[in-house]
């Protein structure tokens, strides 16, 4: 670390034309020889939901044995090696009971609705948007919310309900859903354009010549490498590596799209046709937005209930959702079983690996992180809502402990586990939705849940 007695700011950028690059946690950002030192380096917990829909194969994802050093089921044995770091919660009941509109609906806000017709909505407000509303004074962006399919037409989406509940998880408030993107550029812009007045023409001027956002701050990168440290110059050489991968990614999409990306900001529309290729892509706009402190929340859908997305790459041509409603044929299970395994695969192999290599302070991202990960049905050939399969993954800044596996009483609220999260980040609320009280999940808390 370079020893000086000035230092960076931690929301330091760098600004070009019609853009901005934040910069990631540097060692110059920390005050050297001050009382502020102390201060900095108590880590900034994160956190991020992460939604699979249409249900799970539950016979392949809850783990046989309970309590600690459990062994992994066939769909979570994917995060072996981050089993140190993960909490699988069992038997908590969602709260909404209307089909895939509640699974979605419910899923962060805990909420039983009362009834709306397909113009009308009624949720709650989300636990995602109560952290954004406390830790959006101290960035950029208040929170992130992405996904990885467009959103369905008008109307309704089942039971006679609003598409809004099925295509979004984030609530700013009881009829208010928050949209969420799925175009890579759309979300690269939001990141990285910059957002003061009157910039729309440099950024179409930088999008219609090609230009690399890193192109228009070249001097500025330079200059910075002078005022830091070698640990830094490599920290940033790294960081813009990164960030010149992810435009060049969405800008072969775009090309393969044939679309002109000058368009993109207002009417996005190409997006990487190859499943992987897109997912990877937005989990890394996603990391970059969590690394530079662009956003300490944020919410991310693989797709919305009903999604027919079909996996032929894996074995599996079937329209999601249809198959979803396998009638209890073991075969179609097992078929169901291997879209879920290849969601938790690519979770893993791909992002977890990736927070978990990315230092972050004392620790890495997922030290620092809570990640909520599942969905808002269990076996979805009933629309159950008992037992939903819900994960936590990360260190939650200290204030997780994993390699647990936790059973509930099955009349136990996920609404319940909404609050006590809310309690992990020093924002305690007395009530979410539908719930009765706290979930123990700390050790010292727990012992026989599921008899208690």
């Amino acid at each position: 670390m370079k020893i000086t007695q000035k230092s960076l700011p931690r929301r330091t950028v760098l600004r070009g034309m019609g853009a901005t690059l934040a910069l990631p946690y540097l060692d110059a950002m920390v005050p050297a020889l001050s009382v502020l030192a102390k201060a900095a380096a108590k880590p900034i917990h994160r956190f991020q939901a992460i939604y699979v829909p249409n249900g799970m194969a539950m016979p392949y994802w809850t783990p046989t044995a309970e309590g600690k050093n459990f062994e992994l089921s066939p769909i979570l044995e994917p995060l072996k090696p981050f089993q140190d770091q993960l909490l699988v919660v069992s038997g908590l009941r969602s709260s909404w009971t209307h089909v895939h509109a509640g699974a979605s609906g419910s899923f962060l806000t805990g909420a039983a609705p009362g009834r709306r017709t397909e113009t009308e909505v009624l949720a709650d407000t989300s636990i995602d948007q109560m952290l954004a509303a406390e830790f959006g004074q101290e960035t950029q962006l208040a929170s992130l919310e992405v996904t990885m399919e467009h959103e369905a037409s008008a109307g309704q989406c089942g039971s006679g309900l609003s598409c809004a509940y099925t295509q979004t998880i984030s609530w700013r408030s009881a009829s208010q859903p928050l949209p969420m993107e799925y175009n890579p550029r759309a979300v690269f812009e939001r990141l990285f354009g910059d957002p003061g007045l009157n910039t729309q023409a440099l950024r179409d001027e930088r999008l219609q010549q090609k230009k690399s956002i890193l192109d228009s701050v070249t001097g500025k990168l330079k200059d910075l490498g002078l005022k830091v440290g070698p640990q830094d110059r490599v920290k940033v050489k790294e960081y813009a590596e990164a960030v010149r991968d992810v435009e060049r990614r969405i800008q072969l999409a775009e090309a393969q799209g044939a679309i002109d990306p000058s368009i993109m900001v207002d009417e996005p529309q190409a997006t990487p046709e190859v499943f992987e290729d897109h997912l990877k892509l937005m989990f890394d706009l996603q990391l970059l937005a969590l690394q530079t402190n662009l956003t300490r929340v944020i919410t991310f859908m693989y797709g919305r209930e009903q999604s027919p997305r079909a996996y032929p790459q894996i074995g599996v041509p079937d329209a999601h959702h249809p198959l979803s409603h396998h009638e209890n044929v073991p075969e179609r299970i097992a078929l169901m079983s291997k879209i879920n395994t290849y969601h938790a695969k690519l979770f893993a192999d791909y992002y977890l690996a990736k927070l978990r290599a990315t230092p972050d302070g004392d620790g890495s991202l997922l030290d620092h992180m809570t990640i909520m990960y599942g969905t808002g049905l269990s076996n979805s050939t009933n629309h159950s809502g008992e037992n939903v399969p819900i994960i936590l993954v990360g260190g939650g800044a200290g204030r997780l402990k994993g390699n647990q596996h936790l059973k509930y009483r099955s009349d136990t609220s996920n609404a319940n586990l909404l609050v006590t999260l809310m309690d992990k980040f020093d924002v305690p609320v007395e009530r979410i939705g539908a719930s009765t009280g706290r979930l123990p999940i700390d050790e010292g808390q727990i012992k026989t849940l599921s008899g208690v």
